[in-house]
């Protein structure tokens, strides 16, 4: 990044990484926030392939991994099909490392054994949703990412589906920064409780979420 000519950044990547550019670095700033989008997809991607055409290095710069829910395969696949080589580096995906600096591990001996990861944020214009919501019967401890505002419909799905109304929640917002904050609660209160957290947000649904009682390390500093 510190050899970058342009770094097309999104909302979530720490502003702090862009003062390891080098001077004279052109900032592109593609951000996304809840409903409002600086600018949408197809111009993002035809965005980086113009710069692609005119710069040596550019580097695309997103929050946590991007090819989870990071639109990191579209963009690939629009610079493929221009004949723009590309290559992709590897993050610790949010849905990992937010969790873990909230003290909530997502799989834990005698608790769960695996865990899922789940848009929270599906288009409303499809006619059918593409969350496998019967799949969720289990003891996965499940994230939702950017689901904050949906955080009251996700809650009914679960519990329709069968899960106790008392089954624990997490949400944690700006996760991993100094703002911190999480909120616990259960299916049937969790959506009163987190209603005024800022976003960026996560939700962590399951048996995991007690463990916080004793592995909050971060935000007990």
């Amino acid at each position: 990044m510190r050899e970058a000519d342009v770094i097309i950044y999104d909302r979530l990547a720490n502003p702090d990484i862009l003062k390891e550019a080098k001077d004279g670095c052109k900032f592109v700033y593609v951000g996304k926030k809840d409903s409002h989008h600086s600018m949408p997809q197809e111009q993002i991607n035809e965005t980086i392939y113009q710069n692609a055409l005119k710069y040596e290095n550019v580097v695309r710069l997103k929050g946590g991994d991007p090819l989870v829910f990071g639109r990191g395969g579209e963009e690939g696949i629009y610079l493929y099909e221009r004949d723009i080589k590309f290559e992709f580096i590897p993050g610790v995906t949010s849905a990992i490392a937010v969790p873990e600096y909230a003290g909530i591990p997502v799989t834990h001996r005698g608790i769960t054994v695996s865990f899922r990861v789940v848009t929270g944020h599906e288009s409303t214009n499809k006619e059918q949703s593409q969350i496998p919501w019967d799949n969720y019967k289990t003891d996965d401890t499940i994230i939702f990412l950017m689901g904050l505002h949906r955080l009251k419909y996700i809650s009914k799905k679960l519990i329709e589906i069968g899960k106790s109304k008392d089954y624990p929640v997490a949400v944690i917002s700006k996760g991993t920064t100094e703002d911190e904050k999480t909120v616990v609660g259960t299916l049937e209160n969790i959506w009163e409780k987190a209603k005024d957290l800022p976003t960026p947000a996560l939700i962590v649904v399951g048996e995991v979420v007690k463990l916080r009682e004793q592995l909050n390390w971060f935000e007990s500093q």
